[in-house]
């Protein structure tokens, strides 16, 4: 891209990081859809249907090991870019509005969705009768947030930036730290071996965890106390996100390195694969976990700064296409966990093939999802909320 078009870019709108954005959270729909395919459903997941698919476990490990990093590295940067953009007490009000909100609605709506799918689901396993009650679903009962913990997490590290910005603002006038974080947010960007810097604390976030192997990667805060390892390695990137956006022409560097981040990536996944199917005792046990747990982390980061420099490479035009999937992408990650599960159970018994279950799953999800969203979000109040302001198009008049 030429300079004059990163400027434009740059000082209207980044679409390339609309599309990153939108295609994380579709990437959930399918990591999630997924799930019930375990080999290991049964002690991972509500559903598991009877044709596991080893193709769909690995897909999963590959897609969970970088689309939350991504996710939280661009709602970083958006995040800056919004702050400026509006003050503080209006980017309070406006994160109120478009997070919390969904964050608090979502979560009710998700929850009775669940209660209801249960006990239609409860009731046809008990050839239609009632069956006795026992303990309250670990939904109600652990007071589970779901998949939109991640509203959840963004919440506390926007409280928790605004109050760092305020603390270091009184005791560097001087700005002496903002140059330090420049100067190493600089050096990640610019040189192909950042990835291996930004992995350092991740690895560590994943050892620190004894409980930690290579399944299920890292651990989902989906409860109201956010787990250490969630704050280390999600914050990391959201702060990463939110420091580049200081210097916000640096990102176009990654532009120069994405085939390669995405080629160690793969390679790095596979090595996580294959330290895995290894079975050792002792002090090789130790050395093969560490061993693992940095081959985990390089994908990570690699392919985070990979598909960001390619999206960047290739997307950065405008795309009413690509921005109305950036736009809906929102409202399917909040609605589509319940027609999931509600598909999984309803398919889990059937002769098919896992791909024609799988793709049934998705085609069905992703039909509802964008026929909801036109009809009844876009131009109304939850898109207002969701996205902001859309007009629809005017139509002329009838001759």
């Amino acid at each position: 891209m030429t300079a004059s078009a990163q400027q434009s870019a740059t000082a209207e709108r980044l679409h390339a990081l609309d599309a990153v954005r939108g295609f994380a959270l579709l990437l959930g729909i399918f990591y999630h859809a997924a799930l019930s395919f375990l080999p290991f459903a049964p002690q991972f997941w509500m559903v598991a249907d009877n044709h596991p698919s080893t193709v769909l476990s690995v897909f999963m490990f590959a897609s969970h090991s970088f689309r939350m990093t991504t996710f939280f590295l661009i709602a970083g940067f958006f995040a800056r870019l919004s702050l400026h953009r509006l003050g503080i007490t209006s980017f309070v009000r406006d994160r109120g509005r478009r997070i919390a909100l969904p964050l608090v609605v979502g979560w009710l709506a998700v929850t009775l969705a669940f209660g209801l799918i249960g006990a239609v689901a409860a009731i046809l396993a008990n050839h239609g009768r009632q069956p006795p009650l026992h303990e309250p679903p670990a939904v109600a009962a652990k007071l589970s947030l779901t998949h939109l913990w991640f509203l959840y997490v963004l919440i506390e590290f926007y409280a928790i930036t605004l109050l760092l910005r305020a603390a270091v603002a009184a005791i560097d006038r001087a700005g002496r730290i903002g140059a330090g974080v420049d100067h190493l947010v600089g050096f990640v960007v610019c040189s192909p071996l950042g990835p291996i810097l930004l992995a350092l604390p991740v690895s560590a976030a994943l050892l620190g965890d004894s409980s930690w192997t290579d399944w299920p990667n890292i651990r989902t805060p989906d409860h109201l106390v956010t787990t250490a390892q969630a704050w280390i390695v999600y914050g990391l990137a959201f702060g990463f996100g939110f420091a580049l956006h200081r210097q916000s022409r640096l990102i176009w560097r990654l532009q120069s390195y994405w085939l390669l981040y995405l080629a160690v990536a793969i390679a790095s996944i596979v090595a996580c694969l294959l330290l895995g199917a290894v079975a050792t005792n002792g002090l090789e046990a130790g050395l093969l976990r560490s061993a693992r747990a940095m081959c985990y982390a390089v994908a990570s980061w690699t392919a985070t700064l990979g598909v960001v420099g390619a999206a960047l490479r290739f997307l950065s035009s405008f795309s009413k296409t690509r921005r109305y999937i950036a736009d809906a992408s929102y409202w399917l990650y909040i609605v589509h966990l319940p027609i999931i599960v509600a598909l999984q159970i309803a398919v889990a018994r059937l002769g098919w093939p896992w791909p024609a279950k799988y793709a049934t799953i998705m085609a069905i999800t992703l039909v509802l999802g964008f026929v909801s969203y036109q009809y009844l979000v876009r131009y109304r109040l939850i898109g207002t909320i969701l996205n902001g302001p859309r007009t629809p198009p005017a139509h002329p008049a009838p001759p």
